[in-house]
């Protein structure tokens, strides 16, 4: 094949191919007299696994994981495509458990609230489990708004941004990012609506879901390079 032959049925562009294979993402393609280059199926295997695993992993790790069937003993490369896996089983996990706390602390009842039931800031970091430059960072970014104490001018968390604090904790540790979270929060806090929870989790779900599919099309890639290769360590 021609490098415009590999380009065209990974889906890429010729000179991203060439970039592939300075980046030893793709092996050595041998020559023509004239110094045109010639790549194999080994070659084509190759950029598809890269692509796949780029919309699983991301494009660094993805040349890290290709790069090492091509150069490192199959146990070591496989330990790398495992390891994708693992993180990803990772994220299930804590996108599960953050599904059914925040599912919980949505629609938890808040009433008869009085002055003295607000917290400090470090009581909510260490209720929460976070440093304190962790809930001052999402004040600043809007994420959680505490009330002042009106002689120290100390941040005070009223039931209310508790509540919104536990919300956007799972979230964070379900691998939402503050922008997403930035647009949820003032929804939240108008309707109180578990659904509204839900729903971004569930868009957090699909993401994983692609990112898992991406990782067993890679998967199968690899296979094929490392029998086109004859690696059976």
């Amino acid at each position: 094949m021609r490098t415009a032959d590999v380009a065209r049925r990974v889906g890429c562009s010729v000179q991203q191919v060439r970039d592939l294979e300075r980046d030893g993402v793709l092996p050595p393609a041998t020559r023509t007299a004239m110094g045109y280059r010639i790549y194999g199926e080994v070659h084509l295997q190759s950029a598809l696994a890269y692509r796949a695993l780029a919309a699983g992993v991301g494009p660094i790790e993805a040349k890290k994981i290709v790069r090492a069937f091509h150069q490192c003993p199959t146990s070591q490369a496989l330990a790398l495509l495992d390891s994708a896996h693992d993180r990803l089983d990772t994220e299930r996990a804590d996108l599960r458990q953050a599904k059914e706390a925040a599912h919980a602390i949505s629609s938890e009842p808040i009433d008869d609230v009085r002055a003295s039931d607000s917290m400090s800031i470090s009581e909510l970091a260490a209720a929460l489990g976070v440093r304190p430059s962790t809930l001052r960072h999402w004040h600043a970014e809007a994420l959680v708004t505490p009330d002042r104490d009106l002689v120290r001018g100390t941040r005070r968390y009223t039931p209310a941004q508790v509540r919104d604090a536990r919300i956007v904790h799972q979230l964070r540790k379900a691998g939402y990012r503050i922008t997403p979270l930035q647009a949820l929060m003032p929804q939240l806090r108008r309707t109180r609506r578990s659904e509204d929870v839900d729903s971004a989790l569930a868009a957090r779900d699909i993401s994983i879901t692609a990112r898992s599919r991406a990782l067993l099309d890679g998967a199968s890639a690899l296979s094929a390079v490392l029998s086109l290769r004859g690696q059976t360590d």
